[in-house]
């Protein structure tokens, strides 16, 4: 989805932006971020979708990527699961170089990979008032119960949904 230009911004913490932000599809440019993450060069991105709320927020929060050489469960990773067609979802199962993304939104799709398709990991999420290692102790156990709460995730995302 391309969204026009916009002149100012409003961001919901009520400040005003003079700067644009330019928002291309994500085939156009992610494809760019992966070679240069794959350089070894970090790269931060504004997240588009919802399907790694509540974590994850459209168009509110950004995300820090890093290379690196080995992935783990509960890791979010940005992932190619086809060719120009880029993910992030978080790791929710690993066989060897083969792995299972989910988005923390998602009720039941899945995706697969393979461990080099991974461009890169999440290593910081920058919120509009502060930023949240990905290795914060609070954040990892948040994580790890979403991840337990898998069978009634759907009526959970329907409160969240209402809330927000």
């Amino acid at each position: 989805m391309l969204t026009p230009w916009r002149r100012r911004y409003r961001r919901r913490n009520g400040t005003v932006s003079n700067q644009p932000r330019h928002e291309l599809p994500n085939d156009a440019w992610l494809g760019e971020v992966s070679q240069m993450l794959r350089e070894d060069k970090p790269y931060a991105i504004y997240v588009k979708g919802y399907s790694m709320r509540p974590f994850i927020e459209h168009t509110r929060d950004r995300v820090f990527l890093e290379k690196r050489d080995s992935y783990d469960v509960g890791d979010a990773v940005l992932a190619q699961i086809a060719p120009g067609h880029y993910v992030l979802h978080r790791i929710i199962e690993k066989q060897g170089d083969k792995l299972t993304l989910q988005g923390d939104g998602n009720i039941r799709g899945v995706e697969y990979c393979k461990e080099q398709d991974v461009s890169g990991v999440v290593t910081q999420y920058v919120r509009p008032n502060r930023i949240i290692p990905a290795d914060d102790p609070k954040l990892v156990r948040r994580i790890s119960l979403w991840r337990k709460l898998r069978p009634i995730r759907r009526y959970l995302l329907f409160v969240y949904k209402a809330v927000i």
